[in-house]
């Protein structure tokens, strides 16, 4: 049986809303904690505020070395003084979404009962069901708290990017502009299937003991892991995974049929691996049901109708090998988002890394957001 042990517990920055967020389910979550982080200064007038949301195995530290992989952050790219989101000029802010575990009120936390007062055991499987709508509402109160009326721009890829869409449709005055990327207004049929597989790893795996695994110390490390392999592979494109390992073999020159020998087997190995050191089972099933969840069409009656009026200006922009999430989605969106008479600028850009392109050197993507950016912050005289 798998022995390997929960991560240790870190100290994050975060608030705490003591008057809690009532979720979309009728649930109360009282208190709210919200972890984030913030890069830049904010301007004496608080209009120089950049949120950005990050993915489903994202969190807040987007421009920093982790404190858990001691990696860079996962934008350190993109995110930085004199980079296309300048925090020279920006003050930047990433929150670990509802639902998460670096931080923020998620299965990982104290459960508390309806009072808000703490019960002394984490939340488990006993976290009820959020939407997407309701990680922004976290935000929202977070960005409130601070003292922002309105964001300069809310910039995400993937479900991040769902993140913004959301932003824009529930809070567009408090919007100036939005760049969704690499996203979709809704889940399709095969993304929840692949999020299914993933579940029912996690859920198979002897040491998820009903999701209780927290009470022995362990963790579903099997289960997570072959999650995250999957999920993975759906971030590459073929023509990426070709090119970084074809068909090469690891540690020698011929088939042994006696271990995985293939270079992708072992990068998928290690993946799912480093995975289940940082992320928590629970908060993977949560957050995935709540992508799952997500129809943004569905929930104002129409696509076009999310964004009716709506004074936000937009970038959408897609990657020409990203099959979880088609430049055809990109299209319905930015259709949509014409139909609204909304402002939007839409890109595509080249590329055969796949789906991860969006976390990558892609440069005329940089450009693309640095000056959608730039000039939105012209337009607002900053």
């Amino acid at each position: 049986m798998n022995q390997t042990a929960a991560p240790p517990p870190i100290e994050h920055q975060r608030t705490v809303l003591r008057d809690g967020l009532r979720l979309d389910s009728g649930q109360l979550i009282r208190p709210l904690h919200v972890a984030w982080r913030s890069y830049g200064t904010l301007n004496a007038d608080r209009s120089n505020a950049i949120l950005i949301c990050h993915a489903l195995t994202g969190d807040q530290y987007v421009a920093e070395r982790h404190p858990s992989t001691g990696k860079p952050g996962w934008w350190a790219n993109l995110v930085g003084p004199g980079l296309p989101v300048d925090t020279d000029r920006f003050f930047v802010i990433c929150a670990n979404v509802l639902g998460g575990c670096m931080g923020s009120s998620g299965p990982r936390e104290e459960m508390t009962d309806a009072d808000g007062n703490g019960l002394g055991r984490p939340w488990g499987t006993d976290f009820p069901s959020i939407t997407i709508r309701d990680m922004v509402r976290a935000q929202k109160m977070l960005v409130d708290h601070l003292g922002i009326d309105r964001l300069l721009a809310v910039i995400g890829g993937s479900m991040g990017g769902m993140q913004v869409l959301e932003w824009a449709a529930t809070f567009p005055q408090s919007v100036f502009a939005a760049a969704p990327i690499a996203c979709a207004t809704h889940h399709s049929a095969q993304n929840i299937a692949f999020h299914e597989v993933g579940r029912a790893a996690i859920q198979s795996d002897p040491d998820w003991m009903g999701g209780r695994y927290w009470e022995t110390g362990r963790i579903p490390e099997r289960g997570l892991s072959v999650a995250r392999m999957v999920a993975h592979i759906t971030y590459l494109s073929e023509a990426a995974l070709t090119r970084k390992f074809g068909r090469e073999l690891q540690g020698g020159s011929a088939l042994t049929f006696l271990e995985d020998v293939f270079q992708v087997q072992s990068y998928l190995r290690h993946q799912g691996s480093t995975f289940v050191r940082r992320f928590d089972a629970n908060s993977y099933l949560t957050i995935t049901r709540a992508m799952d969840y997500f129809d943004l069409a569905t929930e104002h009656g129409g696509l076009a109708k999310a964004f009716s009026g709506t004074p936000t200006r937009f970038l959408v922009a897609s990657f020409s090998s990203d099959w979880l999430f088609p430049t055809s989605e990109s299209r319905t969106l930015v259709r949509a988002l014409n139909a609204a008479a909304a402002r939007v600028s839409f890109i595509e850009i080249t590329t055969d890394k796949g789906h991860d392109a969006f976390l990558l050197d892609e440069p005329d993507f940089h450009r693309a957001l640095g000056g959608f950016v730039a000039g939105a912050a012209r337009d607002l005289g900053l």
